[in-house]
């Protein structure tokens, strides 16, 4: 080990729990990881249990509804007798025996309901619910407010619940959440709760809920069963609906950090042993599911705060993937523990490849939060991106080979990178022949915005995997038709990627591709003109005018990002105001007709418009170059085409087509 990273290492207790080392896996959705009666299903078993076998010395679950009678709509896992507690117990024990057995601690995470921010599709017929009659986040309702029984009924449940999860062999609780908006913080946040009885008015009124919840668990369980807690010391609320950018000056509506210390400090006071801190709501919900957009490391600053007003343990969150961030908030006393979610998604044996000293072997993750967020809010399933076996650990699990096969894989992005790892671990012999002289494709160009720098991380994760893997690559070599039928390849592998589309407009001397401009070889000069407001287009808008160029988005449908957008509303949501906020003009509904002498002709809504810029930049989408492949098909008996060769997407569909064919060759 990294004798610097032994701080990381050195155990710690939260109440009279000690955990091994510094680490946590923060809590993330739980969907596809339970079973119709409120139990682990296998799959969610296999999931905690690999983080466990990772090294992590805390694992905190996905969120559980203690009540599913308030809130009709709930989570999966569910630990009271609204569904069938013997069950949980049963399932939840054997995952904590597993999980025990790595010398791994588990805390089952709690929730007292969504209120509103309830997911619309969860929602039913039922009104969402609040503290007082206000807003839905999303939908144009107004919710119900919980009559006091309601709250007295949820309480009780946290009891129930909590009893149920010693049985079950968790070895305490989090409760979730005084915490990005969601009911608990509803009721802490006097923007949401404008009650006039005891649970409201005052902060202390404001934080009953939180303070019989707690009590209610120790009463059950005994105080040395230790309640952790979900806590945003600040809202980043600019109105209803509206939150802050980083750095931005506003009025905080929501939570400020002064009665968010205050609150720490109460709720420690009432028995919580210990905080796991970020900022923001759902209102501004890229601070708490922080995009590639946020900088690495965004809760410091207020995880010290809070490690400075209390005397329990503080995680923090929030892209603390790299080694030396951690290793110096510990030893800054930022923070005691070091949560790492996403980052466990995408590889679950980061502590142990970090105590070995393998840094450079942890898969990174990319933040683009397709597999994850994006998944759970459109598909009700957490995945990863970049990791095809998060919460599949045994349906993906590699397949055993009767036979090697001699693979051919022409094309370095991700398709061939991850079709070569796969098969190589497996046992046959890939041989990888890629046109430039480095791996990662579109990684490459896609990377060189400073915030996209995981990107630049997994080509070079990848080309470090292909080392260790002894696949032989070879670079600058074209495959023609010939050379694949002179050998005696037993499989192809086709994914040869894709080329930007182009369109001629007059001066096309000074007219270029975004991957051009990305990759720096070619100048945009001081004003430019980006021609798509897609995903690429609208990132290299924002690369350029962080430069300080001055930057205009020509788009030709009515909004940016009407296409090809990030599944992750936090994502989309963050970029689209981030567009405005460095001072990019975006024109929409608008097409261009010529660029000629630094003058774009663009025809906006029947109107004709003249831009000034030095220099024009394509971002119009990609085609699919799969000539050798249709050269080849009818030729080679085993032949397969993947990546943007196939089907022009994102870098995980590009990853998990590439898993699921060179697993099963």
């Amino acid at each position: 080990m990294n004798k610097g990273y032994q701080v990381l290492f050195e155990p710690i207790k939260i109440g009279s729990v000690e955990l091994k080392n510094r680490f946590c896996m923060a809590p993330m959705g739980p969907l596809g990881l339970s079973d119709a009666e409120g139990g682990f299903n296998q799959r969610g078993i296999d999931y905690y249990v690999e983080r466990a076998k990772g090294g992590t010395g805390l694992i905190i679950t996905g969120v559980t509804f203690s009540d599913c009678k308030v809130e009709q709509q709930s989570m999966p896992n569910c630990p009271n007798s609204t569904y069938n507690p013997v069950h949980f117990v049963r399932t939840g024990r054997e995952m904590t025996e597993r999980i025990h057995a790595y010398g791994s601690k588990i805390f089952l995470q709690m929730s007292a309901g969504f209120g509103r921010v309830t997911i619309p599709t969860n929602l039913g017929e039922f009104p969402p619910v609040a503290p007082s009659p206000i807003q839905h986040r999303w939908l144009n309702k107004t919710c119900r407010p919980l009559e006091v029984e309601e709250i007295k009924s949820i309480v009780k449940s946290f009891g129930d619940g909590a009893f149920n999860a010693k049985r079950a062999g968790f070895d305490g609780v989090q409760i979730h959440a005084v915490h990005e908006g969601y009911l608990l913080d509803q009721f802490a946040i006097s923007m949401f709760n404008q009650r006039t009885d005891e649970y409201g008015g005052s902060l202390e009124n404001r934080l009953r809920f939180a303070r019989e919840i707690v009590e209610e668990i120790k009463l059950r369980c005994g105080n040395d069963f230790p309640v952790s807690l979900r806590f945003s010391l600040k809202s980043m609320i600019k109105d209803w609906r509206e939150g802050a950018l980083p750095g931005e000056e506003f009025v905080e509506k929501g939570r400020d950090i002064e009665e968010g210390i205050e609150a720490a400090k109460l709720l420690v006071q009432y028995g919580y042993d210990a905080l796991d801190v970020d900022v923001g709501t759902y209102d501004a919900w890229w601070w708490n599911h922080p995009p590639m957009y946020q900088k690495k490391g965004l809760y410091i600053p207020y995880a010290k705060m809070v490690k400075e007003a209390v005397n329990v343990p503080v995680s923090c969150a929030g892209r603390m993937d790299n080694p030396d961030m951690a290793r110096k908030a510990i030893d800054e006393g930022v923070c005691d523990i070091i949560s790492l979610g996403r980052p466990l998604l995408a590889d679950p044996y980061y502590v142990n490849k970090l105590r070995a000293n393998k840094v450079d072997e942890i898969r990174p993750c990319i933040s683009c939060q397709e597999g994850c967020m994006g998944r759970i809010q459109e598909f009700s399933a957490l995945n990863c991106a970049v990791n095809p076996q998060a919460a599949r650990e045994r349906f993906a699990a590699y397949t055993p080979i009767l036979k090697p096969k001699k693979v051919l894989i022409i094309g370095g992005g991700v398709a061939g990178c991850e079709a070569a790892r796969v098969l190589a671990l497996r046992g046959h012999k890939p041989e990888v022949f890629e046109q430039t002289d480095k791996l990662g494709g579109n990684l490459n160009p896609g990377g060189a915005p400073n915030f996209k720098e995981d990107d630049r991380k997994l080509a070079q994760w990848y080309t470090h995997q292909l080392k260790l893997l002894k696949v032989p690559v070879t670079f600058n070599t074209k495959v023609t038709k010939d050379f694949v039928l002179s050998k005696d390849y037993d499989a192809v592998i086709v994914a040869t990627g894709s080329t930007p589309k182009v369109i001629s407009l007059g001066d096309d001397a000074h007219v270029y591709t975004a991957a051009d401009v990305l990759t720096g070889e070619k100048d945009p000069g001081n004003s430019t003109v980006v021609i798509g407001g897609g995903l690429v287009g609208c990132e290299t808008a924002l690369w350029l005018a962080q430069q300080g160029k001055k930057v205009k988005i020509v788009e030709a449908l009515n909004k940016l990002l009407a296409v090809n957008a990030p599944l992750c509303h936090a994502n989309s949501e963050m970029l689209e105001r981030l567009i405005p906020y460095n001072n990019i003009e975006a024109i929409t509904s608008a097409k261009v007709t010529g660029y000629n002498n630094k003058k774009l002709s663009v025809n906006v809504n029947g109107e004709a418009r003249e831009l000034d810029c030095d220099s024009v930049i394509l971002s119009i989408g990609y085609k699919p170059e799969n000539s050798l492949y249709q050269e080849l098909k009818f030729d080679v008996p085993e032949i397969y085409l993947l990546g943007d060769a196939k089907n022009v997407a994102n870098i995980m569909y590009a990853i998990w087509d590439a898993f699921e064919v060179a697993n099963n060759i």
